[in-house]
């Protein structure tokens, strides 16, 4: 089940039901046990094209943030262990599943500086949906913090590899072909 009181995922749930998507919300209070480590669980399982399954942990940032009264966008930290978790799950589902990074951003500035043209409305916001693969992410993020154990992409990069949910399609770009694993 969804952790529905977060928001960000509740938002994107909610526009997985609008579109008629095909997915399974994943229990995130129990974890997995792999070779004996425990791995950290995504958030759910998008059945997408026959032979297509995407593995998706959802990422809520807000677009744009604030630091030191300066507003800044395109925030995609993430997590070491968010990011080996989504890497191991697709090593062991294998052929066929496909781990993606959803950064939800609610949109809390002007409609002209918005992510992408395709928002969803939830509540009283609205939401921009950004996928990127996590095999892609892990090729171009840096180090963000040692202390907290996380990374980030460049803006620039990431605004040229992350895709809106909605165009994440059959012309994918290249990045977005399906992995070679299994």
């Amino acid at each position: 089940m969804t952790r529905r009181h977060i928001h960000y995922e509740a938002a994107f749930e909610d526009y997985l039901r609008s579109e008629g998507t095909a997915y399974v919300a994943v229990d995130e209070q129990r974890r997995a046990v792999f070779a004996g480590a425990s791995v950290k669980s995504f958030d759910f399982l998008i059945y997408r094209e026959p032979g297509e399954t995407w593995l998706v942990d959802v990422k809520g940032r807000k677009f744009p943030y604030e630091i030191d009264r300066q507003k800044r966008y395109w925030e995609n930290w993430l997590t070491d262990e968010d990011l080996a978790g989504l890497c191991r799950w697709e090593t062991v589902f294998g052929r066929g599943f496909r781990s993606i990074v959803v950064f939800a951003y609610i949109l809390l500035g002007s409609s002209n500086r918005q992510p992408t043209r395709h928002v969803h409305p939830f509540g009283d916001h609205y939401y921009a949906f950004m996928a990127i693969p996590a095999d892609t992410y892990a090729a171009h993020a840096r180090r963000r913090s040692s202390r907290w154990g996380t990374r980030s992409m460049p803006v620039r990069q990431f605004r040229s590899l992350a895709q809106p949910i909605q165009e994440c399609g059959r012309q994918a770009p290249p990045h977005w072909s399906p992995a070679q694993t299994g």
